[in-house]
């Protein structure tokens, strides 16, 4: 819901980073994946405030790796593949870990919820960014700036941020808030099947 308004905001702040840091987008997807594993153990380990820097970190250097791969003219799919995968893994490990560190067995049911309601949605939107690809309505004819085209909903990556962000700030409401945004990514999914019955 928030991406494509907060996109231009974000390269306005991510461009003089980038334009100085001529460096392998690859590497830089890396080393934000070594900050998102350094949150999700300090989360295991109830460290909710070094957890949530090293979170912001990873946050920060994934949207820092595609402003450089643009300005230095270094995109590629492989680039963009390992960028979402590292998102992924980052995004399932969170949650997990953010219980562990509760040590609470009645977050398991939410946790499940969350992380199934998540896989779903992530299918949701990849199978419609690849008929829309296929079909040449992607994202070179939306003039978006990711690899693929990503359909908008209620939930996309700007409000999974703030989630995380919350979750890592009130691990005391961690049940509350996992089964809040299962809802809200329920819903999302719900406003895809309905736009690809209309459109496909």
């Amino acid at each position: 819901m928030l991406d494509r308004t907060l996109r231009l905001p974000k390269e306005k702040l991510l461009l003089p980073a980038a334009k100085k840091l001529n460096l392998s987008p690859s590497l830089i997807t890396l080393v934000g994946l070594g900050f998102g594993l350094l949150a999700a153990f300090a989360a295991a380990n109830a460290w909710y405030l070094g957890a949530l820097c090293f979170w912001l970190t990873n946050r920060i250097l994934d949207g820092l790796d595609g402003e450089i791969a643009r300005i230095h003219h270094r995109q590629s799919d492989l680039g963009a593949y390992f960028d979402i995968m590292a998102d992924l893994l980052i995004y399932a490990l969170m949650p997990i870990t953010l219980v562990l560190g509760r040590q609470e067995s009645s977050l398991g049911l939410a946790l499940a919820a969350l992380l199934s309601s998540f896989y779903i949605n992530a299918g949701s939107w990849m199978y419609l960014s690849s008929v829309l690809e296929k079909r040449g309505r992607g994202a070179t004819f939306q003039a978006e700036k990711t690899g693929v085209t990503m359909p908008t909903g209620l939930i996309e990556g700007s409000e999974t941020v703030i989630f995380y962000t919350l979750f890592l700030l009130l691990p005391q409401q961690l049940e509350l808030l996992f089964w809040f945004m299962s809802l809200l990514i329920a819903i999302t999914i719900i406003q895809r099947l309905y736009w690809a019955s209309k459109h496909l």
